[in-house]
């Protein structure tokens, strides 16, 4: 994301701050019309629509979304409530279990071409590991009896 549209961004994520989820989801539609690959932009687009009601388009978004990072714990979070809030339990069960087995994959997988971030920036650092040294003398045994 260029810094223009994050600053684009962050002005229509204010504007969802404020509860003005229209004037929030014409910035986002504007800032997706010049790169569809911006994922953020798109799941917060879902939410918007879903907060405005209107959760037919909000399960479009969620799905295009998907396309985007297809193992995003939080794209079939946003989904399951989206389709449990139309009313369809089935599918919002079904989104609800793609989000608890993307939370036990960690989120391994790297983000689809174009849709930003990297994989180093979600990894964690990873501790030195330890090395055991075996003990040069063995410690006496003190519940043993000496003769």
């Amino acid at each position: 994301m260029t810094d223009s549209q994050q600053q684009r961004y962050d002005d229509a994520m204010f504007l969802f701050s404020q509860e003005a989820y229209g004037e929030a989801i014409v910035q986002l539609e504007a800032l997706l019309k010049e790169d569809e690959a911006l994922f953020d932009a798109r799941l917060s687009l879902g939410m918007a629509y879903c907060r405005m009601g209107n959760f037919e388009r909000a399960i479009r978004e969620g799905h295009k979304a998907e396309v985007l990072q297809p193992s995003e714990q939080l794209v079939h979070t946003n989904l399951s409530l989206f389709y449990m809030r139309s009313g369809d339990k089935v599918k919002a069960e079904h989104h609800g279990l793609q989000a608890r087995i993307a939370s036990w994959k960690g989120n391994m997988e790297p983000p689809a071409p174009g849709a930003g971030g990297s994989e180093s920036e979600l990894s964690l650092a990873k501790p030195a590991p330890k090395t055991m040294k075996a003990p040069e003398k063995f410690p006496d045994m003190p519940w043993k009896k000496k003769p």
